[in-house]
């Protein structure tokens, strides 16, 4: 029996096809690298946020680290952004302020929760960035082995700040929640506007 996902992939040629209300591979491509920039924005600020209360912290040093990989993301996103001729987000003056903002409190409330931000939104991104990977065809080969690339750093992210804690803070569940609702729906704003 032929599920629905193996009938959007022709059995002759193993290519993509388009079914009806499908979007077009070059404009999800489109949305995947204005999201994505805008992504790797808002975390580069989320982390210098953080650094603006725990730059004094034993936890300062793995939060710069984090921050300069994101950094590494965002400099490959604005290229492609230009390279693809892909409009930015119009929502990159509020993310600039949320993602310093997210990460100024979520610092104020202690390094923990500093790495509970950092789960929380690591664990969205995983998430946002496999089903990219599942949905871009061979044609986009290069886009899927970056965002392949740096998914695998955003879960060495998740991981280093599980191992600092993160799960640990008081009020986790609820700021988990929260911080992931959030970043779902900046991500869903991002691909559209």
């Amino acid at each position: 029996m032929e599920t629905f996902e193996s009938s959007h992939v022709s059995k002759k040629k193993n290519t993509h096809v388009d079914l009806p209300g499908d979007i077009p591979q070059a404009d999800l491509v489109k949305r995947f690298i204005r999201v994505n920039h805008a992504g790797e924005f808002g975390a580069k600020r989320i982390y210098e946020g953080q650094l603006a209360v725990l730059k004094d912290t034993q936890e300062a040093a793995t939060i710069e680290h984090m921050k300069d990989q994101e950094l590494h993301h965002l400099e490959t996103f604005e290229k492609l952004i230009v390279d693809r001729q892909v409009r930015p987000t119009i929502f990159h003056p509020i993310w600039n302020a949320a993602g310093f903002a997210l990460g100024v409190g979520t610092a104020l409330l202690g390094p923990k929760a500093a790495m509970a931000c950092t789960v929380a939104v690591e664990e969205v991104i995983d998430e946002h960035y496999a089903d990219q990977v599942a949905q871009l065809t061979e044609d986009e080969k290069d886009l899927k082995e970056t965002i392949n690339r740096f998914r695998e750093e955003e879960l060495e992210h998740r991981d280093t700040a599980i191992d600092l804690g993160g799960e640990t803070t008081p009020g986790y569940p609820v700021l988990r929640k929260t911080i992931r609702a959030g970043s779902k729906l900046a991500i869903w704003l991002s691909e559209r506007f």
